[in-house]
């Protein structure tokens, strides 16, 4: 269905303080901005911040649900004869060699991860959104296995898929943070994740692979 007005006006508004909030988070620090400084600089009151927001955490991670799934949609997306843990590790491949924002190799996110490193508050959110990515690729597991409730195995095949995403991530930032450029770093990640994959056993590369059709 079309978007009506009244929805496109509301994603619109929900998006400018977004943009809004990250802008001031980055200028002046996470912790020393409040909501009602977010709701001033939007023109908007501070109970239009709280509508979309909660929290002032979920003004910094706003884009956090597509992150959360993506392992589980990797994995759901599969070709056939690929098991869970090779194609993500193609996803991240073609994303590390695409320079890809969706990966942070871009300009501006050594300051996007100085605002997490300088406060707890987004450290432990972080925390939290690496166990919801973990716990989506579990259940995504056992969905394509048909693993039964009690069998460890998928828990344990996602903590490897999710170590590998992890680091990633990890490196990336940490390289950025000093003052690394990001077609540079691409390269040495590139390489990073061959080194990961020579570490897995076969039992995680080999987990979940899809039959062909």
């Amino acid at each position: 269905m079309a978007e009506g007005l009244r929805e496109r006006k509301k994603r619109e508004t929900r998006q400018r303080i977004s943009d809004i909030a990250t802008g001031l988070f980055i200028e002046r620090g996470f912790m020393a901005v409040t909501m009602a400084d977010v709701a001033e600089a939007a023109d908007v009151s501070v109970n239009t911040v709280y509508n979309y927001f909660p929290a002032k955490e979920d003004l910094f991670f706003d884009r956090s649900a597509g992150v959360v799934d993506r392992l589980a949609r990797w994995v759901r997306g599969r070709d056939p004869g690929e098991s869970a843990a090779r194609a993500v590790l193609r996803e991240m491949r073609e994303e590390v060699e695409a320079v890809s924002p969706r990966v942070g190799l871009m300009e501006g996110y050594d300051r996007f991860m100085r605002v997490i490193h300088d406060a707890p508050p987004l450290r432990s959110r972080l925390w939290s959104l690496q166990q919801e990515i973990h716990d989506a690729l579990e259940a995504a597991l056992r969905e394509e296995t048909g693993a039964a409730g009690t069998d460890p195995l998928p828990g344990l095949i996602a903590g490897q898929i999710c170590w590998i995403h992890q680091t990633v991530f990890t490196t990336i930032g940490r390289r950025l943070l000093a003052g690394r450029k990001p077609a540079e770093v691409s390269r040495e990640v590139l390489v990073l994740l061959d080194d990961i994959e020579d570490l897995l056993s076969e039992k995680v590369l080999n987990y979940a692979v899809r039959r062909a059709s």
